[in-house]
């Protein structure tokens, strides 16, 4: 007879879990552990990444991924080993980008050179979050490479390159080519150009969001993410500021 799981109602029930039978359950303590932030199962996270229990048919690893996408979360720095060694995993890409956002969400330099190396592969990669973990890490001197996917075919990597090339010159030029997509027919592109312009702290940015034909709670979540942006910079931009309280003022008022 096959016990049933304990509810994860608990750090201690989510990270037994990991170590459970049940695929779904394991995914579930991973999302749990992450949306939580509990730093108690770091460790058992880390482990995750190496799991070979949960594969799909196409060669992918969802524990994995999930287990990356939450110490991301956690932003712990004793993950980033594990973190850099996921990289190495060729068969599921998936990984590898949730793996890229960890290691830039963390923010540990030790990330920049394998970073640098997948950026330098002749391989396929998940770009689009490559660059914009090179953006957030500053790591300026990937300018050269960076320019060469303004002609990328997919357009959320061009909007990538913009950002990075926006938070290395300050130049407005590069804002314009993230508000295009703005007005894209397709939604999803929307969506990822008001996130790329989440990560600028600019008065153009709010404007553009402000006038996005996105809902409202995507708004809010990115004038809220230039709004620390600001708040965290060592420059005064008190204008730009007090138009980001007065927007997230307003569309409070509308939801």
């Amino acid at each position: 007879m096959t016990q049933t799981a304990e509810p994860i109602l608990s750090p201690e029930a989510a990270i037994a879990a990991l170590s459970g039978d049940d695929n779904q359950i394991r995914y579930y303590a991973a999302w749990w552990l992450g949306k939580h932030q509990v730093q108690a199962g770091c460790a058992a996270l880390c482990d995750a990444l190496v799991d070979e229990r949960y594969r799909i048919p196409s060669g992918g690893y969802p524990l994995r991924r999930q287990a990356a996408r939450a110490l991301g979360q956690l932003k712990n720095p004793q993950a980033v080993p594990a973190l850099i060694a996921a990289l190495s995993c060729d068969v599921d890409l998936r990984l590898r980008e949730a793996a890229i956002a960890a290691l830039a969400a963390i923010g540990d330099k030790r990330a920049v050179t394998p970073l640098l190396q997948l950026l330098q592969s002749s391989h396929e990669q998940p770009y689009e979050a490559l660059i914009e973990a090179l953006a957030t890490l500053q790591v300026w001197s990937a300018r050269p490479q960076i320019e060469l996917f303004f002609k990328h075919s997919s357009e959320r990597v061009q909007c990538a390159a913009a950002r990075y090339m926006y938070l290395l010159t300050q130049e407005p030029k590069y804002i314009e080519r993230i508000v295009k997509n703005l007005n894209h027919d397709n939604m999803y592109l929307r969506w990822a150009a008001i996130f790329d312009l989440g990560a600028v702290g600019h008065q153009q940015a709010v404007q553009a969001i402000l006038a996005a034909k996105v809902p409202n709670s995507l708004k809010l979540l990115n004038l809220k993410r230039i709004l620390e942006t600001l708040l965290n910079s060592d420059v005064s931009q008190k204008d730009t500021s007090k138009l980001v309280f007065q927007a997230i003022d307003d569309l409070l008022i509308e939801l």
